[in-house]
């Protein structure tokens, strides 16, 4: 789930590098003229945020950054939610012409999830700070990032929603809450609906979290570490196949060590125990069957599995994907969860061309 280097549930790997993403609001939405600085932090200010749960956000705000300009026509805007314990900053590599999306064509814009540490989290909040802040999900995640859409960058209408991993869990909501918003949306190793075994490996690191002697129900005053919610995430990211070959018997004492020592950090507990939590209850029905949720959809669909995913499985997306008629592009190589940048090379190709034929 996380993002470069470090990738876990929901993340991807852009060639071992990380990729960031996202810029000012002033003199953003002049009509075909480029923004002064790409890919700077911006942030949204949206007052209140009402969450499905009935309870709220007070003050709400998300981060963002965006790259190219908004054509005449306003039409061209893609939107990209970050991916779990990832942040806007994660994506300055994925994006350009050779990249995932082309900012000469479109206008990118990248998105902080909440509870990333950088949009309203557990770890920021003045009012609602650590275990005060009330449980989100998905759902609330993409409802915030519509407000923004609409209230902050005037968007009455997106080219595309694109997302990886967490990101591709809200790519799966927008296309069902908002499903007259884009006209294309790109899901790339996330899940409509985690399954059993998706559900085993999110709370049993959510344990591991809560576990650590320095958690203290989530009012602690130190880092915290939970070493074991890393270690289950580095059996998990990749496939046993791929991890031997990438680390050696000679260097695994070192890696080991280095995973105990830092273990989640630098990303807050609580602020990842939130999102964990989200993806945990991620239910594009919501309480209703997948086939009602996939009379919703209108956007034209690429699905992007990663087949030998052992963070994310694939299933759930594939099965959706064939109930919307979705083109499905399949990462087939033994990478698991990071086959986004393993595999790179050929799927960047295929997402800018999903983009530029619709």
């Amino acid at each position: 789930m996380r993002t470069p280097p470090r990738y876990t549930l929901f993340a991807m790997q852009k060639k071992a590098v990380v990729l960031p993403v996202f810029l000012t609001l002033a003199a953003a939405f002049t009509c075909a003229q480029a923004p002064a600085t790409q890919g700077q932090q911006q942030f949204a200010e949206l007052g209140v945020c009402h969450l499905v749960s009935g309870k709220q956000i007070d003050p709400c705000r998300l981060g963002y950054r965006t790259w190219g300009k908004l054509n005449a026509a306003r039409s061209n805007a893609v939107l990209i939610p970050t991916w779990f314990s990832g942040t806007s900053a994660n994506w300055f590599d994925a994006i350009g012409p050779s990249g995932l999306v082309d900012p000469g064509r479109y206008f990118v814009v990248v998105i902080d999830a909440l509870a990333d540490g950088v949009s309203s989290s557990p770890s920021n909040s003045p009012r609602q700070p650590g275990p005060d802040f009330p449980a989100i999900t998905i759902q609330d995640m993409v409802n915030a990032e519509h407000r923004m859409a609409v209230e902050s960058l005037h968007l009455s209408h997106v080219h595309a929603v694109v997302g990886i991993s967490m990101g591709g869990f809200q790519t799966f909501e927008w296309m069902v809450d908002y499903p007259n918003f884009m006209d294309e949306a790109i899901p790339i190793v996330g899940s409509p609906r985690p399954d059993s075994r998706d559900l085993l490996l999110t709370l049993a690191d959510i344990d591991a979290v809560k576990s650590d002697p320095a958690f203290d129900g989530g009012h602690y005053t130190r880092p915290v570490a939970a070493p074991e919610a890393e270690l289950i995430w580095q059996l998990n990211l990749t496939t046993p196949a791929n991890f031997a070959r990438t680390h050696s018997r000679a260097e695994f004492e070192r890696d080991y060590a280095k995973w105990e020592a830092n273990g989640i950090l630098p990303f807050d507990a609580n602020d990842w125990l939130a999102q964990l939590q989200a993806c945990r209850h991620q239910d594009i029905a919501h309480g209703a069957t997948l086939e009602d949720a996939a009379r919703r959809v209108r956007a034209k669909v690429l699905v992007v599995p990663s087949l030998q995913d052992h963070m994310v499985n694939p299933q759930p997306a594939l099965n959706f994907a064939r109930m919307i008629g979705a083109k499905i592009f399949e990462l087939k190589g033994d990478c698991g969860h990071l086959a986004t940048g393993c595999e790179s090379a050929t799927l960047d190709p295929q997402v800018r061309a999903f983009l530029d034929a619709n």
